[in-house]
């Protein structure tokens, strides 16, 4: 594992922590390069649960900790994290470091998101977390933003933060929505200073040294591809690139630097709110009730109930190829237990069209009707499963239909929450 990449193939809440721990033990670095606390990675270590949104996951394992500078941070939710593993017995002084480069959230900036959403017409809401997230990556973008280092640096600090606030009131404003207390924000703002200056660091020369001492490097993304800024089903997409497209930018780290990419995805498929954003595979009401109760879809971070449908191997075919992908991690496999047929969509209709590609119109993508190459179900508990040989016959049929449908081999497969419930399927 010189540089690998692990992230999310379908439209979040793929499993992507669970792996990331489960590699974790080779890794000497493990990194988040894009995304912010509207993401949430779910471990699950014996009976500790922990629910990491900013902190990499890679932590509990042991590695050394790095918030990259393609993530957007909010400290307030880094703070009550680190003191949340701190009380649980992680130790990581010394273990977690933050990108000097990394922008932070503002205290407008929630409020901002919340309102520039509720403005939208029903149709086009993107249902944001509300964390603030996208308003301040479109700072970033405007020459507005505000990074560790402004904040470290007291000149700095003194001539932008509270323009930078008050600017914020205007937009707020605009919106007619409740403005933010100067004082109070800079307060706050400055409360962050203390406890962010010893973990602030220049990450990109610690990770581009890390490399060229061949130190193992674990890259973990957050979110998904099929919410990628660029390539996921836009508007109803996350501010950031959350593919392999993103690893360069967000950590400062060569394109040709990663050596491995693994795409995560669940053995169906789920997408967060109840119409934000096409789903084209979305199950019948029955099946898709007992893939949510059994699978506890509902967002780590929002609680928020998740549409659940049948797997979708032209979305995760066009995220394979976008992203170069090696090997999959297949997870949650033990849900579709008793489940028969078991369905793949391996194309789409559309207008009597049938369409093998994944499009990029919205209107198109809407409109699609999936087309189902159906299988035949498996009995049983997975989860005491070790071996691939011990797998049930239909359940690797099911793996082998997937891997044939989207070219790209299953390597892991996952057969419950905890971090021994993994298969490995092929030696990486």
């Amino acid at each position: 594992m010189p540089v690998t990449c692990v992230f999310g193939a379908q439209w979040g809440d793929e499993g992507k922590g669970k792996i990331v721990d489960f590699l974790s033990h080779d890794a000497d670095y493990a990194v988040r390069f894009q995304g912010g606390a509207n993401a949430g990675h779910t471990i699950r270590i014996g009976d500790e649960t922990f629910a990491q949104r900013l902190t990499p996951s890679g932590v509990l394992a042991g590695a050394i900790g790095v918030i990259a500078n393609g993530v957007v941070l909010d400290p307030n939710v880094l703070q009550r994290e680190l003191e949340t593993l701190r009380s649980k017995g992680i130790d990581i002084d010394g273990r977690v470091f933050v990108s000097d480069r990394a922008h932070l959230v503002l205290p407008f900036h929630g409020p901002l998101d919340r309102a520039l959403d509720a403005s939208r017409s029903d149709r086009w809401r993107n249902n944001t977390t509300g964390r603030g997230i996208s308003t301040c990556m479109g700072d970033k973008h405007l020459y507005e933003g505000f990074r560790v280092a402004d904040l470290l640096n007291a000149r700095v600090r003194e001539e932008r933060l509270r323009y930078l606030l008050e600017r914020g009131n205007v937009r707020l404003r605009s919106l007619g929505a409740e403005e933010i207390v100067i004082d109070e924000a800079v307060a706050e703002v400055e409360s962050w200073i203390d406890w962010l200056r010893p973990l602030t660091t220049d990450t990109t020369r610690l990770l581009q040294d890390a490399r060229a001492a061949d130190k193992r490097i674990l890259i973990e993304g957050a979110q998904a591809a099929l919410l990628d800024v660029d390539f996921g089903t836009y508007p109803f997409v996350t501010s950031s690139s959350t593919g392999l497209n993103g690893v360069a930018s967000g950590t400062g780290l060569p394109p040709r630097a990663i050596d491995n990419a693994i795409a995560v995805a669940k053995a169906y498929v789920t997408r967060v709110g109840s119409d934000a954003g096409p789903f084209p595979t979305a199950a019948e009401p029955d099946v898709a009730a007992v893939l949510q109760e059994r699978g506890r879809e509902f967002g780590t971070v929002t609680g928020r109930p998740r549409r659940c449908g049948w797997f979708d191997a032209v979305a995760m075919g066009h995220v394979c190829r976008l992203n170069g992908v090696d090997s999959v991690a297949l997870t949650k496999i033990d849900i579709l237990a008793d489940i028969d047929p078991l369905r793949i969509c391996v194309a789409y209709e559309c207008d009597g069209q049938r369409l093998d590609g994944f499009p990029a119109d919205i209107d198109t993508l809407q409109r699609c009707r999936p087309v189902y190459e159906d299988l035949p179900g498996f009995s049983g508990a997975l989860s005491g499963i070790r071996e691939p040989a011990d797998l049930p016959a239909r359940a690797r049929e099911y793996v082998e239909a997937i891997e044939k449908a989207i070219g790209t081999d299953v390597q892991l497969l996952s057969v419950g929450p905890e971090r021994t419930e993994t298969i490995t399927l092929r030696a990486s």
